[in-house]
């Protein structure tokens, strides 16, 4: 995770986004190694990933730049309208972009697409066009879509707070959230894979959810106070309860996505001076604790170490505390496009592995040589999507943003437009 993807916004005054472009580009970097090094160095990935668990790095640092960047965005505008308009221009024509090549690249057979499990096509599609598959109990597409699902939750929730004016609240709310993951691992709080789902039936949660996120998203950008409120409430406790009840990861781990993901807001206060630097540091000692004695109480289990897990939490948590202590420093120019082009590099990287995968097969031994090669096709490709796809449909969102500006004004100060 913009994010993570993550798919955060990019802020407009360069000096303060050079950090969080090259934060966003470290952690492209480790994801697309995460997931190359099954094709190219499953030796060294074998020794590494008990250690050090890659992929927790890159969309951990993902989250923290979006709860950064996400309610800055909503807060800036102050209009949720506008706000789902820049999130969805920003996110879902790469998104597109990216499954209709997938899925066309199928049915040719170069490359091979995940199964869906004896779900209907309908139901699939339904489900990934909401974003919310990961917790609606669908098959991704593709493995990395599973963080987006949390991004779209944590919109929500964010403008959940926003229209209920409890958003300055994010460093009580991070700390609620991870204090829930630990005590659901004390005491013991274990539920099946997508339980809900599995209670109600996939198909009929799929029709719900995306109807009540499509009422949630179009009453909150009302002008009028109650269903702006009624809308924000409910896209909340739509997100909050698919995140407990229906994730694929453990319960404990999904709230620290979220608690993570407002410990970036609450460091975003501090910096807007909304809120003081004790009370984040206070915020992130809790969270911190929370997560890490979540993780290790949780133990070893299938395809997880707590050790790697723990490793990789706090490197996230002191990289992106490097990244806001030099701030005002120049990022390296390489970072900050690798930051710009991250969510490109995010989507694209996973197919173009499928179509190694699916035509030449994984290596049994490391090549270092075939990895470097990888990153020397997929950074070219993604600036051509960056450029032909990403920046095209932010344009779109500002042009349509800019024409409901005034309506949008009339909205929030109806007072000052009465008689005209």
């Amino acid at each position: 995770m913009e994010s993570p993807p993550l798919v955060p916004a990019v802020p407009t005054h360069p000096s303060r986004s050079g950090w969080l472009d090259a934060l966003r580009g470290i952690a492209a970097l480790v994801v697309v190694f995460d997931h190359s090094s099954y094709t190219f160095v499953p030796e060294l990935r074998r020794e590494l990933m008990p250690e050090f668990n890659t992929s927790r790095y890159g969309i951990m640092v993902f989250f923290l730049v979006s709860g950064y960047i996400i309610p800055a965005s909503l807060e800036r505008r102050g209009c949720v309208r506008t706000f789902w308009i820049g999130r969805i221009f920003r996110v879902y024509p790469l998104w597109a972009a990216v499954v209709a090549v997938l899925l066309t690249l199928g049915l040719i057979g170069v490359a091979e697409v995940r199964d869906f499990g004896g779900q209907g096509v309908v139901t699939v599609a339904v489900a990934h066009a909401t974003m919310l598959q990961e917790l609606l109990g669908t098959p991704n597409l593709l493995l990395v879509l599973w963080t987006l699902s949390y991004e779209m939750s944590f919109y929500l929730l964010v403008v959940a707070l926003f229209t209920v004016r409890l958003h300055q609240r994010s460093a009580t709310v991070s700390v609620v959230l991870a204090a829930l993951a630990a005590v659901s691992v004390a005491a013991g709080v274990v539920l099946p894979v997508s339980a809900l789902s599995g209670v109600v039936g996939t198909g009929p949660l799929v029709a719900f959810a995306s109807m009540a996120m499509v009422v949630a998203i179009g009453c909150a950008s009302s002008g009028s106070p109650a269903p702006r409120v009624f809308g924000g409430v409910l896209g909340g406790v739509l997100a909050f309860v698919l995140v407990l009840f229906n994730g694929t990861v453990p319960l404990w781990e999904g709230l620290v996505i979220l608690a993570v993901m407002f410990l970036g807001t609450a460091v975003y206060r501090a910096e807007h001076g909304q809120s003081t630097w004790r009370d984040v540091a206070g915020t992130a000692l809790l969270v911190v604790a929370c997560a890490v004695g979540s993780a290790y109480r949780y133990g070893d289990g299938d395809h997880f170490t707590r050790r790697g897990w723990i490793v990789a939490f706090l490197l996230a948590v002191v990289t992106f505390g490097a990244g806001l202590w030099s701030r005002r420093r120049r990022a390296p120019r390489i970072l900050t496009v690798l930051g710009t082009i991250s969510y490109s590099v995010y989507l694209v990287h996973p197919v173009l592995l499928a179509v190694i995968d699916g035509t030449m097969g994984r290596r049994r031994q490391d090549s270092l040589a075939l990895e470097v090669a990888f990153f020397g096709v997929l950074l070219p490709l993604c600036l051509l999507t960056h450029r032909c796809v990403e920046v095209p449909g932010r344009a779109w969102g500002r042009r349509l943003t800019h024409r409901l500006r005034p309506r949008d004004e009339r909205q929030r100060h109806p007072a000052s437009h009465a008689g005209t």
